[in-house]
């Protein structure tokens, strides 16, 4: 490919697959507060963060055959694949407003197995596109600092989408009652069908010259001689899960509006929780802005500790002010609005900050010193990002058994671990 001609059509349909990829996977959270009131759940948070869960799960199964997938069909055919696939995962959810409702399946409604079904798909969608989408913009823009430059864009509406899911999907539900229903948020779908679709048609018609694979017969049994990279890996796990649990958990807690949630007006409950959840998200963004200027004169390690320990803190102090009202900027989109939150929401939201700049320090610490096993480690890292469903599932359950507050533990001993891994687990053993 010529490195002074970029094909900017294929540049904007992947930018609009990078936000996609976000868009999606930030579905599953604030759809869950609408399943939470559905016959047979009953206010379960545990159930309520299934769909998230089956989200993530793909991921255990597509981390590292995704990889292998790239060398055995190449880059476009990989992400036509991932967008095929995503398109019916996101009729699947479609259709579970319409296909077996009012029945009933092992004591739950019947149609909330279609949804999970759906949330599946769209998991394994979304894995394959997370695998193929940085280096195919890289490649689009040349390679080198325009390559770079053109994944830190993509990387930005990513976060961007990110912060807009929960606002849009509160604002459609709005007030949370038994009679919401999957369709409420037809218009979501509806969009991302139409992404999903359009992006399918345009890549079908663009041309672009694959990069030659590396054919590897490494095996994964080696990594496990590299004890920072095990820990790595286990951190990547918490990373995910508290990145996902804190605003996912938050977003329950504020809509609900009974004695145990976060006692806000019942009209605008879940709309202001879309609002909260999402300015956590665009925290986040703000935050990797930010570390693009810092992290070549501050290390990665430095990052990580101080980012972890502050999210630590921050989360402790939140479980025992649940009391304290607040007041707080919402990005809602188009700009900021004030609201009456708990002082809980507040140090919770801050917490995006923190997690901003966690991914990619773990995995910098973690492939230090790999060399020729890095590729192989970076599908290892996509496997573990299970952990944005198991974590924020447990955390479900802690939230059921006893307050939300307490669940947040979970996100404590997540926050703790990565800690540790920053000032010790990351350090390379002489062999």
């Amino acid at each position: 490919m010529n490195k002074n001609k970029i094909n900017w059509v294929a540049v904007l349909t992947m930018m609009f697959l990078f936000g996609m990829i976000s868009f999606v996977t930030n579905l599953a959270a604030p759809i869950g507060t609408i399943w939470k009131q559905a016959p047979g759940i009953e206010g379960s948070n545990f159930w309520g963060m299934m769909g998230n869960m089956m989200n993530f799960l793909a991921y255990l199964f597509m981390g590292l055959p995704a990889g292998r997938l790239i060398t055995k069909f190449g880059y476009k055919k990989s992400t036509l694949l991932g967008v095929g696939i995503g398109f019916f995962g996101v009729l699947i959810q479609f259709l579970s407003g319409k296909i077996g409702v009012g029945a009933t399946l092992a004591g739950l409604p019947a149609n909330f197995f279609v949804y999970l079904l759906g949330a599946f798909v769209c998991g394994f969608s979304v894995c394959i596109l997370n695998t193929v989408v940085n280096p195919m913009l890289n490649l689009l823009g040349g390679g080198g600092n325009r390559g770079n430059q053109l994944v830190q864009i993509g990387g930005t509406f990513n976060s961007l989408t990110g912060t807009l899911t929960p606002m849009l999907v509160g604002s459609l539900i709005g007030t949370v009652t038994k009679s919401t229903a999957m369709t409420d948020v037809d218009l979501v779908l509806y969009i991302a069908m139409g992404v999903f679709a359009a992006t399918f048609i345009v890549l079908s018609f663009v041309p672009f010259v694959e990069p030659e694979q590396e054919t590897s017969n490494l095996k994964v049994k080696e990594l496990f001689k590299y004890k920072h990279l095990v820990f790595g890996v286990c951190a990547i796990f918490c990373y995910v899960g508290v990145e996902v649990g804190t605003p996912s958990i938050l977003n329950m807690y504020l809509s609900d509006t009974s004695a145990k949630g976060g006692g806000l007006n019942p009209e605008t409950a879940a709309a202001v929780a879309g609002f909260v959840a999402g300015t956590y998200w665009f925290l986040m963004l703000v935050g990797r802005f930010v570390s693009s200027f810092i992290s070549g004169k501050v290390s990665s390690r430095t990052q990580l500790t101080v980012c972890s320990s502050v999210a630590v803190a921050l989360v402790v102090c939140s479980m025992f002010v649940t009391d304290v009202p607040s007041s707080m900027p919402v990005f809602t989109g188009s700009g900021f609005e004030v609201v009456q939150v708990p002082l809980t929401a507040v140090l919770l939201v801050l917490c995006g900050l923190c997690t901003s700049v966690m991914w990619g320090a773990i995995f910098n610490l973690s492939v230090e010193g790999l060399a020729k096993y890095s590729a192989l480690a970076s599908g290892l890292f996509m496997t573990m990002v299970v952990g944005g469903g198991v974590l924020p599932l447990i955390q479900g359950a802690v939230a059921d058994a006893t307050t939300y507050m307490s669940s947040y533990w979970v996100v404590v001993a997540g926050f703790a671990y990565i800690c540790w891994f920053a000032v010790m687990g990351s350090r390379i053993k002489s062999k």
